[in-house]
């Protein structure tokens, strides 16, 4: 495996996405047999989006493997405006091993990754969420199996960044996903196009639709985020409006297959996005997720580092 970077899971491969699950599901289990591998090792992150879990489980996973770690609050001052994203990363790259972004733009992104001769990690763009989308299936292997193939995941919501790893993910692994979404709410075109490029390949099935009873049918896992993620706060009341019909309830639960999941990135909003009957029942796998966060980041910035060298 010649992993460098991690922007986008539309840049793996699928032998890489299970290298990382295999690496992540070795982690989880006898965490004490890595808790040296990256020793020596130091990692920054730079945020400009507040966060709970994206900071909490790679200040600690880096932490529990060994490695020193720096967090840079760029919330105040964006990335590149006090001095240029090439200065920073040719810093950077001279004191560390791993930079981690989380940023309102993806092409910041790409930038450091052109430039930074160190591995780069997407903590979280405007355009992709990767740590989220392979965290999210990750949790579906422990749930059902290695083989996600044919797996019916459903999307309800906001054509977003975790909506596009998401689309990227099944792609990869040969799930099928349903997007449902309002009318103009729909994932990047250049998403779709991307990831049915791969679905031939895999066979998975990628369908957008506008009924969210339709895109919930026969689902073996619902998911649904924020409808207004961070960046969109001044539409907050106009998107509740627009999405009201697709809110998750035990109503549109119903529509899906008996005992499917529900999932959620988190932070959740319990009476918008779904009603909290739903969020708190058995079937839902949110808390699951966000453990794995910890896990799968680790299994991570272990490839990552290790193929660094």
């Amino acid at each position: 495996m010649a992993l460098n970077d991690l922007l986008s899971i539309a840049h793996l491969t699928p032998k890489e996405i299970r290298q990382i699950f295999q690496s992540t599901e070795a982690i989880k289990t006898t965490p004490r047999d890595f808790a040296t591998a990256l020793a020596g090792k130091s990692v920054v992150l730079l945020f400009e989006k507040p966060s709970l879990r994206t900071r909490v489980t790679f200040d600690l996973g880096a932490t529990q493997m060994g490695a020193s770690c720096v967090y840079l609050d760029h919330q105040g001052v964006r990335i590149g405006e006090r001095e240029s994203v090439k200065d920073m990363a040719l810093n950077l790259e001279r004191w560390v091993q791993l930079i981690v972004l989380r940023t309102y733009s993806h092409r910041v992104v790409n930038e450091f990754a052109e430039i930074a001769s160190v591995p780069v990690i997407n903590g979280l763009s405007e355009w992709s969420h990767p740590c989220q989308g392979l965290t999210d299936y990750f949790t579906l292997t422990e749930k059902v199996g290695d083989d996600l193939r044919g797996f019916k995941m459903s999307y309800v919501g906001d054509g977003n960044n975790t909506c596009h790893s998401l689309i990227f993910g099944a792609a990869k692994l040969g799930a099928h996903i349903t997007v449902g979404v309002p009318k103009g709410y729909d994932p990047d075109p250049e998403v779709l196009k991307l990831a049915r490029k791969d679905a031939k390949t895999t066979g998975a099935k990628i369908q957008v639709v506008y009924d969210p009873y339709e895109a919930v049918s026969g689902a073996d896992a619902v998911y649904t985020d924020v409808w207004a993620s961070m960046g969109y706060e001044a539409e907050t009341e106009r998107r509740r409006e627009i999405f009201s019909a697709f809110r998750v309830t035990k109503k549109l639960m119903k529509e899906a297959k008996k005992g499917a999941f529900f999932m959620h990135c988190l932070p959740a909003h319990r009476g918008d996005e779904v009603d909290a009957a739903v969020i708190d029942e058995k079937g839902s796998i949110v808390y699951d997720q966000a453990e794995n966060r910890l896990h799968t980041q680790k299994g991570i910035m272990f490839e990552l580092v290790t193929n660094a060298g």
